[in-house]
């Protein structure tokens, strides 16, 4: 897993948009304005919304992911050596929450999820 895989992987969701809002290098991946990944500066991997506290604990407990530092307690990070089918996986499910978040007409001007 690396960086660039992430990214691609993330520039592939309709209306995803990334930025460094803090400087120093982070990639910080929205839709609709709403963060639904980020890689850090310095801790190596992704960091990822899940759908509760219960999942992100599951998640950690299965050492699948890490606590994402800074993060509220529904964010994990799963490092870059987390296999690839479970880190697009948790990508895509990230994606979704966030999207489902957004107003009806945001979410309308979004084409749908392939």
């Amino acid at each position: 897993m690396s960086r660039a895989l992430i990214n691609r992987i993330c520039a592939a969701f309709p209306g995803a948009e990334v930025s460094d809002p803090w400087g120093g290098g982070h990639d910080a991946w929205k839709v609709g304005g709403k963060m639904f990944a980020c890689i850090g500066a310095v801790m190596p991997g992704v960091a990822v919304k899940c759908d509760s506290v219960e999942t992100a604990e599951m998640l950690i407990d299965a050492g699948v992911a890490r606590r994402a530092p800074y993060f509220h307690r529904t964010w994990v990070n799963l490092p870059f050596e987390a296999d690839e089918e479970e880190l697009s996986h948790r990508l895509r499910q990230s994606y979704r929450l966030i999207r489902a978040g957004l107003p009806k007409r945001v979410q309308a001007d979004l084409a749908p999820l392939p």
